[in-house]
């Protein structure tokens, strides 16, 4: 059975964090902070797996092993602009899933074998919480556009759990990403934008890529659709992972 341990709770005080903004007389799109709330669901396209990244480790697929999803994913932002051309953000983003599954063959993870037609508990947790700073290359009444930095802190776990056999790999990393953020004003109310946090070369890559369609409701709150993919692993000779996950979100906004 799919379990989430994460993600409501995580929906429930985000939500409750944007409701004690206060309210501000101009729009989303032109305050200097700033408060995104996605929430939605993610589909897994891809997650291969071998640890360690010898003949000592299998390489086998969770997402032939457990299936696509969907599953529960959310998001929130904070953006502040100090000034016309300065800004930070912090971005909290967890994804986790647990799921029942069972090996075709015997699978050897790190350090132990886990054997065929036996039902196997693997949780997957890929959380990602990011601080960065950008700068506006452009702002016009129209459109704009920013360029930055972010440092992305990784929380990654892959767990394999079969009777009394209990094998994991978990991992807390900083990873430098590139920043690129754009919007397009498609008239009073609505507007459309991209982002991404990105970096790739040497032994892996790191890409989330997200486009959306806001409306404005009223001078403090926005509503909008987000679609996102979330690409990325690493093939070193401890671990390899490489997985990507395409997402689906309601965006609900607000700024003061």
């Amino acid at each position: 059975m799919r379990q989430f341990n994460n993600t409501p709770k995580f929906i429930v005080i985000a939500f409750a964090l944007a409701l004690l903004c206060p309210i501000g007389t101009v729009t989303a799109a032109d305050s200097s902070v700033n408060v995104r709330l996605s929430v939605g669901n993610s589909w897994q396209s891809r997650n291969k797996v071998q640890i360690p990244n010898t003949d000592l480790g299998s390489r086998f697929s969770l997402k032939d092993a457990v299936g696509d999803g969907p599953t529960p994913a959310a998001r929130l932002e904070l953006s502040w602009k100090m000034n016309e051309r300065h800004g930070v953000r912090v971005l909290l983003a967890p994804l986790s899933y647990t799921e029942s599954v069972t090996f075709s063959e015997p699978v050897l993870f790190a350090g132990e074998t886990f054997s065929q037609d036996e039902p196997t508990d693997a949780t997957y947790k890929f959380n990602s919480w990011r601080l960065g700073y950008f700068y506006s290359l452009m702002h016009t009444d129209i459109a704009s556009f920013r360029v930055g930095a972010t440092l992305k802190v990784r929380e990654a776990e892959i767990r394999l759990v079969q009777g009394g056999t209990v094998s994991f790999d978990d991992d807390l990393g900083l990873v430098p990403l590139l920043y690129l953020a754009g919007k397009y004003q498609l008239g009073n109310r609505w507007t459309m934008g991209a982002d991404l946090d990105g970096l790739a070369g040497g032994p892996g890559r790191a890409i989330d890529l997200g486009i959306s369609l806001d409306y404005s409701i009223t001078k403090r709150w926005g509503i909008g659709a987000e679609l996102r993919v979330l690409d990325g692993g690493a093939d070193t000779d401890t671990v390899y992972n490489f997985a990507r996950f395409n997402s689906a979100a309601v965006v609900i906004s607000t700024g003061f």
